[in-house]
């Protein structure tokens, strides 16, 4: 797995196939690993280069003052300029999708398409906010993910009613029991107050340009769900896709729906 510093720190990235560009940006608390269906699919036409979110995967804590998104946006454009890469796609789900809008809006030369999945990039509603604070807070005291905030957060990343049992959702329950406490407390604690704490921007969409845009959401998303997609898609005036039985992590509940939908996208905005 290729790796590059940043600000001193250690950034890991999956760098598969040939052709034009696809930077993919995961979800919080899981790795590029989560794209395996797409990059499989995907570097067969395209180079696809996924990294790992700092403090997740095999990355580094995030380098001292990573604030905002803003920062993972010139993070990820550094990984870019890192591998010569002028002009690119991005497709983000989560906060992938947040870094990915910024980066579009702070370099639209850099950005020919953008594919924003199950992410919102409205101010975190007050509700939520404080009870995503409240088990940080948690977490960081105990140095681990007690198994009530497990319960209650492996199930979020899941469409309604998914047997939480099944292979899925038990991997990404082991893996959250696995982040160590140095990991918990320098970068998943500390980067959970970044995404949830983020500031309002979708008077900002406005600047994407709608016909490089595309929004993709689960159907049954419940920590971004539709109608977030929805509200984004009609500031922008961009399409957007529902993805059908499908929650938060859509590409790997409907990973052969995602990769089509994706696979025409960039067919439309870029050939092969």
């Amino acid at each position: 797995m290729p790796v590059i510093d940043i600000a001193g720190r250690s950034l890991h990235f999956q760098d598969r196939g040939t052709g034009f560009p696809l930077l993919l940006g995961h979800s919080y608390l899981w790795d590029s690993a989560m794209w395996a269906p797409q990059i499989e699919a995907l570097s067969r036409s395209y180079r696809v280069i996924a990294p790992d979110l700092w403090g997740h995967g095999r990355s580094d804590a995030p380098p001292e003052g990573t604030r905002t998104l803003g920062d993972l946006a010139a993070q990820a454009g550094l990984l870019l300029d890192a591998l010569d890469i002028r002009e690119c796609a991005v497709v983000g789900l989560s906060v992938g999708g947040m870094w990915g809008a910024e980066l579009a809006l702070r370099e639209p030369e850099r950005v020919r398409a953008l594919v924003l999945m199950d992410t919102y990039l409205g101010a975190e509603p007050e509700a939520t906010r404080a009870r995503y604070f409240q088990m940080l807070d948690t977490i960081e005291s105990l140095g681990r993910f007690p198994p009530p905030i497990l319960d209650a957060v492996v199930p979020m990343f899941f469409r309604s009613g998914a047997d939480l049992g099944g292979p899925l959702p038990t991997a990404f329950r082991r893996a959250l029991e696995g982040f160590s406490t140095e990991q918990l407390r320098n970068a998943i604690v500390p980067l959970g107050r970044l995404i949830f704490g983020r500031p309002e921007a979708l008077p900002r969409l406005a600047a994407l340009d709608p016909d490089r845009t595309l929004l993709m959401c689960g159907a049954l998303d419940i920590p971004r769900p539709p109608a977030e997609t929805t509200r984004m898609a009609e500031l922008i005036g961009c399409e957007q896709v529902i993805v059908p039985e499908a929650g938060h992590i859509s590409n790997l509940e409907q990973p052969a729906f995602v990769t089509r939908a994706l696979e025409a996208w960039l067919e439309r905005q870029i050939g092969r």
